[in-house]
């Protein structure tokens, strides 16, 4: 992606919390939370992708708070929730499942590998979490099936 347009959508989601941040009382973050946290997610899911396809590496919490011009602990007013952005990596392991069959598709045999390898490391993070029964724990669930998609890819890869 070119870098004008990375620096204008960073500084487009940072306008917005911006104002989303002086619209919000600090004293009721959690009141209203649940009115922007799905487009917080996916904002996330996003980000996170396009740092993957970048680095082949994941944007930590604290990168992606700073990505959106808030705070990365929990104990300030306004921040990113640790469930927001946890369930925005899992969305994006699912698209990097995705990507893995679109990539062999195409012809590029290497990138499955590399995808497997990452989703599985993201899946031995989640693993060490004791995940109650909510949509984090759902989405950890669907992770496990995304592995399990990949590695069929890898598989068929390695037959051929």
């Amino acid at each position: 992606m070119k870098q004008w347009y990375q620096r204008r959508v960073r500084e487009d989601l940072k306008s917005h919390y911006s104002k989303l941040r002086e619209v919000v009382p600090s004293t009721d973050y959690y009141k209203y939370h649940e009115s922007w946290k799905s487009v917080t997610q996916q904002v996330c899911s996003k980000v996170c992708l396009l740092s993957y396809l970048q680095n082949a590496s994941l944007l930590d919490r604290a990168g992606m708070a700073c990505i959106l011009g808030v705070e990365s602990e929990t104990e300030q007013q306004f921040h990113l929730c640790l469930e927001d952005y946890l369930i925005g990596v899992l969305f994006m392991a699912t698209e990097l499942s995705r990507l893995a069959v679109n990539r062999v598709t195409a012809k590029d045999y290497s990138k499955p590998l590399e995808i497997a390898n990452f989703v599985r490391e993201l899946e031995a993070g989640f693993r060490m979490l004791n995940l109650k029964n909510d949509f984090l724990r759902k989405r950890y669930d669907a992770l496990k099936y995304d592995v399990k998609k990949i590695e069929e890819v890898v598989y068929d890869v390695t037959l051929n």
